[in-house]
């Protein structure tokens, strides 16, 4: 079984960005098939060189800003066929490059408190969402503003309105999966958040699930 390379990166300010990125790269490593490499907070690691060894990244950041040359390394990389995986406030990063959010396919606007809530699978046809249906998680419910070509797998309801916790958008030839789980290291740690960040994991990086 051919591994697909890795760089799960976690950084910023706000959130436990190590305790995320800890469980993300457990679960990841627990899935067998991800050669991971780990970095936390330079973002440099965005520059084109530094990028070019990976297959695939999963991202977790929070606010920051990127340099020029740290914003086209990352676009060109992922739109060069590359895999992109942005978990929570991936949505919330970088807030003035519009690229970046036009990677990711949305951005964060607020969120409720901390709340357990149910998770609606929209399409379970797809293979990240395949045979799932609907589950209870513990988190931080992300409101969104995204754009409607992306493709929402999951969805949950807030004050009436279903609102997406996970999508797929294209960037070129590359793919991006984002989830809106996983605030903290418990959130990040539940079941569903683990199945899904490995799936669209896998997805992402053009590997198909047995």
């Amino acid at each position: 079984m051919a591994m697909i390379k890795t760089l799960v990166f976690a950084g910023g300010p706000i959130h436990d960005f190590r305790g995320v990125g800890t469980a993300a790269r457990e679960g990841l490593a627990g899935a067998g098939d991800f050669d991971i490499d780990y970095l936390e907070e330079d973002l440099d690691a965005l520059l084109a060189p530094r990028l070019e060894p990976y297959q695939l990244l999963v991202f977790y950041y929070t606010i920051g800003s990127l340099t020029d040359a740290q914003k086209n390394g990352l676009l060109n990389w992922v739109n060069s066929g590359r895999g992109f995986v942005g978990i929570h406030s991936a949505a919330d990063s970088f807030r003035e490059c519009p690229e970046y959010r036009a990677l990711v396919g949305g951005h964060f606007v607020t969120h409720p408190r901390y709340r357990d809530y149910q998770v609606s699978i929209t399409d379970r046809a797809h293979p990240i969402t395949d045979r799932l249906s609907e589950f209870i998680v513990r988190d931080e419910q992300y409101i969104l503003d995204y754009d409607p070509r992306v493709q929402v797998l999951a969805t949950a309801l807030w004050q009436g309105q279903a609102m997406p916790v996970a999508w797929t958008n294209a960037w070129g030839k590359g793919r991006v999966f984002y989830l809106a789980l996983g605030h903290d290291e418990p959130a990040m740690r539940q079941t569903m958040a683990q199945l899904l960040l490995v799936r669209g994991a896998r997805w992402a990086a053009g590997v198909r699930e047995e």
